[in-house]
């Protein structure tokens, strides 16, 4: 039998689609709910607790109370600030070491996954498990890009690595070879919306979304669904990029069907 899993829960329905596929194969798991991001409520039925993200000393108890022996990180967690994220002991150790300057960040991510496998928990990817999620190469969507949105791709994609070496954000909109907004804390619903806001006359921009550069891939790897596309659309987006084996497509068939719709092509790039 697999080693039973212990499923550390952020927002969305990416911790819904893990518990999902663990009972598909029949494999035991737990599900530690992170306050401020996932809602205990939803995780009726299945084992589980909650624990803010500073208690990390208070997590690996629980875990290892609980039998985990693999973790992996499920769903989007908001930037915390001081006061939300009050660490216990064994948090303020860990933050202590890395500096205040990485709270929050991916940074912080990749130190609690270190300080898990010190622990000697063994830590995981969602696309170890859920590994038909990953774009492919190639288009989802009839609608390819013209040689206008190549170019706002192209842009886009330098861009996009530019913040992502900041430790700032995984996606940019760009139109007519103008960034009409970066990803930062609110997210890429905030983007699009804000893109949309301020999108300029004729052919619409692109949302190009790629993870940073030497990012930990078990951790936070970009993620768009049904919604996003339908988002786009609204906002006057024309076409979504994403890089291939490194970002999360929710629902695929879904997400080409709601392109088609909305008159959008979804290409998947790959980086050199």
């Amino acid at each position: 039998m697999a080693a039973k899993l212990g499923i550390l829960a952020g927002s969305g329905e990416l911790p819904f689609r893990v518990i999902a596929a663990c009972r598909a194969e029949g494999r035991p798991f737990f599900v530690l709910a992170l306050e401020g991001a996932a809602d205990p409520q939803g995780f009726g039925g299945v084992p589980h607790r909650s624990v803010r993200p500073g208690a990390v000393g208070q997590a690996i108890k629980i875990l290892r109370e609980n039998g985990a022996e693999e973790l992996v990180m499920a769903g989007p967690v908001q930037r915390p600030t001081l006061t939300q994220l009050r660490p216990d002991w064994h948090g303020a150790k860990m933050a202590a070491r890395i500096g205040l300057r990485a709270l929050g960040d991916d940074a912080l991510l990749t130190a609690v996954i270190k300080e898990f496998e010190h622990e000697g928990f063994r830590v995981i990817g969602l696309h170890d498990i859920l590994e038909n999620l990953l774009m492919p190469a190639g288009a989802l969507t009839r609608l390819r890009p013209d040689a206008q949105a190549d170019s706002d791709i192209a842009q886009g994609i330098e861009v996009a690595r530019a913040l992502g070496a900041l430790d700032v954000g995984q996606a940019v909109v760009v139109q007519q070879g103008i960034v009409l907004g970066v990803e930062a804390v609110e997210g890429t619903k905030a983007l699009i919306e804000r893109a949309g806001a301020v999108r300029r006359e004729g052919l619409g921009g692109v949302l190009v979304k790629i993870a940073k550069p030497g990012q930990e891939r078990r951790v936070d790897l970009p993620a768009i669904g049904p919604g996003t596309v339908e988002q786009c659309a609204q906002a006057g987006l024309r076409g979504i990029a994403l890089q291939t084996g490194s970002v999360l497509v929710l629902d695929r068939a879904e997400v080409a069907a709601a392109a088609e719709r909305g008159g959008l092509f979804v290409i998947g790039i790959e980086l050199s």
